[in-house]
């Protein structure tokens, strides 16, 4: 039995895409099923609530050997760390009382960082206390995703301008969420792992905004220029979206990016399927020409 947490969401929902067909049986998690395409809801078996929850998980877990176990972000949060785990024991208490045997988790890149990040020292406290279960783990980590541009979706179509708070000679560690899905979907189907590890997930290139720009430029056919904004401009964007907690740990997390969090993590790195301008080429170019 696989659980699958998140089951709507950008990397749950390719995952479950991934094993829907496998002949595995599957649960999922769902506060809203009837976002749950219905070929999808005819073959798993559906737990309607929160993965906070634990009656909700307690449900979900019983007999269940391996979970796809990923913590929404909500920006209406407090302390991204208390949120992190806050989110996460009901499923820890769930683990270990119901003898799950394998956990794969969504993290990141960076775990040995040294320093405050945010975010992502959230994501790596989540980690901690996954591990601290005994349960055979694996933490996906990832860098930046290419998903991330379609947050200036409507600027590139309008004014063929992208934004981010960095230098445009800066290189950037880049990851597509299908390859995360792709990793966590062999992993949740693979019953012979055991122990508690990390697995990188990085894409073949990293390259700087400006070379960002570059690829867009020619697979979009049309001139794209990055912006750099400041620490303070970004930030004054950020507050219109969550509360003051959220977006001071959002900008230690853009901080700790900036001063390299993901570098040494990437040499151990094997490189994943989807380079940045695949990525363009298939995912991104189709939304930014639809009508």
């Amino acid at each position: 039995m696989i659980v699958i947490t998140t089951p709507t969401g950008q990397i749950g929902q390719q995952v479950l895409e991934r094993i829907v067909d496998s002949g595995k049986p599957i649960r999922v998690i769902a506060r809203d099923p009837s976002r749950l395409p219905q070929r999808v809801r005819d073959r798993v078996e559906v737990f309607q609530g929160s993965h906070d929850d634990l009656d909700v998980v307690s449900k979900a877990f019983a007999g269940a050997e391996s979970v796809l176990w990923l913590v929404p972000p909500n920006p209406r949060s407090g302390n991204s760390t208390e949120y992190y785990l806050n989110f996460t024991r009901p499923a820890c208490q769930a683990i270990q009382s119901l003898g799950v045997k394998r956990v794969v988790g969504v993290s990141s890149l960076g775990r040995g960082f040294g320093r405050h990040a945010g975010i992502l020292t959230a994501a790596f406290e989540m980690d901690a206390l996954i591990e601290s279960t005994g349960v055979s783990y694996r933490s996906l980590r990832m860098p930046y995703f290419m998903e991330n541009m379609f947050h200036d979706l409507e600027s590139i179509k309008s004014h063929g301008t992208f934004y981010m708070p960095m230098a445009g000679d800066q290189v950037l560690p880049l990851c597509a969420t299908r390859d995360i899905a792709s990793t966590a979907a062999a992993l949740l189907l693979d019953e012979s792992w055991s122990g508690q590890d990390s697995v990188p997930v990085v894409s073949p290139d990293s390259l700087t905004p400006n070379e960002m720009a570059h690829v867009l430029s020619e697979v979009l056919e049309r001139p794209i220029r990055f912006q750099q904004v400041s620490i303070a401009e970004y930030k004054a964007t950020l507050s219109r979206f969550g509360t003051e907690a959220w977006v001071k740990d959002y900008m230690d997390m853009v901080i700790a990016q900036n001063e390299g969090i993901y570098n040494d993590d990437l040499q151990k790195a094997q490189p994943s399927d989807t380079s940045f301008r695949t990525w363009c080429e298939e995912v991104f170019k189709p939304v930014v020409l639809a009508p």
